[in-house]
């Protein structure tokens, strides 16, 4: 039985180590989240944070990431999630609100390792997180905004 850490608790998962990390967040620990969106690690919503890294985990198995410590939207903290949720609530950048946790969670990935990111560095991180309403660019301007606070 697979042993997972996420959001700083380890649990045993009842589920096979080929399954879907999504699902295992979902619907073993009822962390809910984190999103379904394709299921092809191309929209982002299923974005999660691996030893601190962006990953998709609706293509990642539960079984490769054993030792790894998860953080999903629920346990995202400290100086940089903060800068990133304020930002966020400061320049009202959600809409109908289903891809944001994929795209908090990425840019927090982000400003973790790059504190001054320029437009193209942006564009690259959050490349392959889909917004259906278009708010690419308050998205940007909250990555920028949430930049500008942790200087």
């Amino acid at each position: 039985m697979p042993k997972l850490t996420v959001n700083g608790v380890t649990r045993e998962v009842d589920a096979d180590p080929e399954m879907p990390l999504l699902w295992a967040i979902r619907d073993h620990l009822n962390l809910t989240g984190t999103k379904y969106g394709c299921g092809i690690a191309q929209c982002g919503a299923c974005t999660v944070l691996l030893d601190g890294q962006p990953v998709r985990s609706c293509q990642t198995r539960i079984g490769d990431v054993a030792e790894a410590r998860i953080t999903t939207i629920e346990g995202v903290s400290g100086r940089v999630a903060e800068a990133v949720q304020a930002a966020w609530r400061k320049l009202d950048v959600v809409q109908c609100g289903y891809c944001q946790s994929g795209q908090i969670v990425s840019a927090i990935g982000l400003l973790t390792e790059n504190k001054a990111p320029s437009d193209a560095d942006i564009d690259g991180a959050m490349d392959g997180n889909v917004c259906r309403c278009g708010t690419y660019q308050r998205i940007r301007a909250a990555i920028h905004d949430a930049a500008r606070s942790l200087a």
